[in-house]
């Protein structure tokens, strides 16, 4: 069972949250699990994402402004016509994490992503397409790697998809939320579970 922690104001959080700065806080309050329909968001999420490996959610954070102006605020329909004159303006920008290969799968996945679009009309229908059923929701729970993600990272690598690995794709099940993975207690595990209730899926 995952643990709480309180935070600056008495409230219990998840344990992730435990020293967060104000900004972590605010996005595990008001952002972290609650569901997402939006494309521009969910191409944002599998592009930061894939940025994070081997670094940290924080670092990630911290850049996130930085990289929206870098991406076109993650249109991906923008961001699959860069050219190598894009790629060698982002690897000059001291405001993102500058690594070619993160770099050039986001160009790459774009253009997967206009691929997608013709086929399921939205990411969103095809993200959801992923939603755990109501009896398998616990199981994902305190995991790095679920069911889920793993068969989202299987049929997103056969697109052409890259930085799409299971633990990449699990985090962003539990972010955009296709489960509610607050801990029991967290001050923000009942506002989820009521956004979900409300969301319609697409």
């Amino acid at each position: 069972m995952s643990i709480t922690v309180p935070g600056p104001d008495g409230l219990p959080r998840c344990g992730w949250c435990a020293g967060a700065s104000p900004d972590y806080l605010a996005y595990h309050d008001h952002e972290w699990g609650f569901p997402v329909a939006d494309d521009a968001r969910l191409f944002e999420k599998v592009s930061l994402e894939g940025f994070q490996s081997g670094l940290s959610w924080r670092t990630i954070l911290d850049k996130r402004e930085h990289f929206r102006e870098a991406f076109r605020r993650f249109d991906f329909r923008a961001v699959a016509r860069f050219d190598e004159a894009d790629v060698a303006r982002l690897l000059a920008d001291a405001g993102i994490v500058r690594h070619r290969g993160k770099i050039e799968a986001v160009i790459n996945n774009a253009r997967r992503a206009c691929d997608m679009v013709q086929e399921t009309g939205t990411l969103a229908a095809y993200f959801w397409r992923f939603e755990p059923a109501a009896h398998e929701l616990d199981a994902h729970r305190s995991v790095s790697v679920s069911r889920a993600s793993l068969d989202l990272s299987k049929d997103l690598k056969r697109r052409g998809w890259k930085f799409v690995g299971p633990t990449t794709m699990h985090a962003l099940i539990q972010a955009m939320g296709l489960v509610n993975d607050h801990a029991d207690g967290c001050v923000a595990r009942a506002q989820v579970e009521e956004a979900r209730k409300r969301f319609k899926r697409p």
